[in-house]
């Protein structure tokens, strides 16, 4: 019986474990975590979701506070047209978290960035462009797109020296979406260097409708392989989204995928930049503490724990410091939903918004708890502790889990030390 080890994923010229740590914002894929991965031989992602907020937590820079500061006058007027990034400034937030990442890298594998085109920022095109030049500028390994089709956010960068030899991918969910993206840069004479097909289990945003439960990863997947392969394509395919034992990945492997993209075990990881209290709230849930709502003012379903605390919460918009969702006339379906709510209940009324949130604001304080379908299912893989509370594992455990495990077992860390290899337990 064949583990994650008898396979290796090649890509720009290097031999790696077929294991890639998904990007997942706000920087919950964090340094630490990407740098893991990457130590290990696999890939890892970091995200640029929200950067310049980043930027402040990790290198103490102020960014926000001097957005918030320039157009502080505007706080109380829902039309948010004129709050606008410093594109110098994004530059510059970007090139401080990719670059401080890549100086630190160790080891045989790379480091990846996770860009949303959903993070439309009051200007969709510029601000895309920058995110994603400042980080070829700063030396990232590759690139995934994510969040959107991108239709045209290759031609974005095609001017870019690295355009050629910096690993570029992108994330779909069906095969039409592919073709579209495939059409679309058909032009560019510049393929994808990688596909990473998210099914209907992952968490955060969806690339499915209310209906995502109809669809199946291995479905998707096997009809996107046999595409490429009567076309006579030689991209890598990448599945992700409820791959969670070594098994699961195996099953992909051997059916043809080149590696396979995980996230939701390394959520209660050490590296992983959650807070230890939301790390525990993850592994506490039960299966019906998980729901796909459409809370996000994207318009994307999204998966994540129904006790998030931003679910309902009515907050004033904060788009003078944040404004990430802001589309290219300054609007953002929640600003609509707080206003509509306002208004019915009163100003000097305590009122919930119930069918959008904030998304920019809680995210970045870890109010929403997106997730993965199996998020129930991580007790299971480390022991319960005296306290109530659950050990935390360490990435490297997880990684290799992954790698060497068979017969779907998952081998728990020792009771008296997270990090050290203990017994299994089958998973089915």
């Amino acid at each position: 019986m064949k583990c994650v080890n008898d396979f290796r994923l090649h890509l720009a010229g290097h031999e790696l474990v077929p294991l890639i740590v998904g990007g997942m914002g706000v920087d919950i894929s964090a340094a630490r975590l990407a740098l893991e991965a990457a130590r290990l031989g696999g890939i890892g992602h970091i995200s640029d979701a929200m950067v310049p907020t980043v930027s402040d937590r990790r290198f103490k820079t102020k960014y926000v506070a001097e957005k918030l500061r320039k157009y502080k006058h505007n706080v109380l007027n829902n039309d948010k047209a004129e709050v606008q990034f410093d594109l110098a400034r994004l530059a510059e937030a970007t090139a401080l978290h990719v670059g401080r990442t890549m100086e630190a890298k160790k080891g045989p594998g790379l480091i990846f960035i996770n860009c949303m085109e959903k993070l439309t920022m009051n200007a969709p095109r510029e601000t895309l462009r920058v995110r994603l030049m400042a980080a070829l500028d700063a030396g990232i390994d590759g690139i995934t797109l994510g969040a959107g089709l991108h239709l045209g956010s290759l031609a974005l960068i095609e001017d870019h020296p690295r355009f050629r030899d910096a690993q570029l991918g992108i994330i779909v969910s069906s095969l039409r979406a592919l073709l579209l993206f495939l059409r679309k840069n058909a032009r560019l004479g510049r393929l994808p260097d990688y596909i990473v097909v998210e099914g209907p289990l992952a968490g955060g945003h969806l690339g499915f409708g209310m209906d995502w439960a109809q669809y199946d990863l291995k479905t998707i997947v096997a009809e996107i392989l046999q595409y490429l392969a009567q076309q006579g394509l030689d991209i890598p395919v990448i599945p992700a989204g409820g791959i969670f034992t070594g098994s699961d990945a195996t099953e992909f492997l051997e059916s043809g995928a080149s590696a396979v993209q995980v996230a939701t075990r390394f959520t209660v990881t050490n590296e992983c930049g959650l807070p230890e209290k939301i790390k525990q709230e993850y592994l506490h849930a039960r299966e019906d503490d998980i729901e796909v709502n459409l809370v996000s003012p994207t318009g994307y379903p999204m998966r994540m724990l129904k006790s998030s605390p931003g679910i309902g919460a009515a907050i004033r918009p904060n788009c003078e410091a944040y404004g990430y969702l802001l589309d290219s006339s300054g609007h953002c379906a929640y600003i609509d939903a707080y206003e509509r709510e306002r208004e019915a209940r009163g100003i000097d009324t305590v009122f919930s918004v119930k069918d959008k949130t904030c998304l920019c604001t809680h995210m970045r304080n870890f109010a929403i708890w997106t997730c993965g379908h199996y998020t129930y299912r991580l007790k299971d893989t480390t022991h319960l502790l005296a306290d109530g509370s659950y050990a935390l594992l360490s990435a490297e455990h997880v990684f290799h889990d992954y790698q060497y495990s068979k017969e779907h077992e998952i081998r728990l860390p020792e009771s008296s030390s997270p990090l050290e290899v203990g017994p299994v337990r089958r998973m089915r």
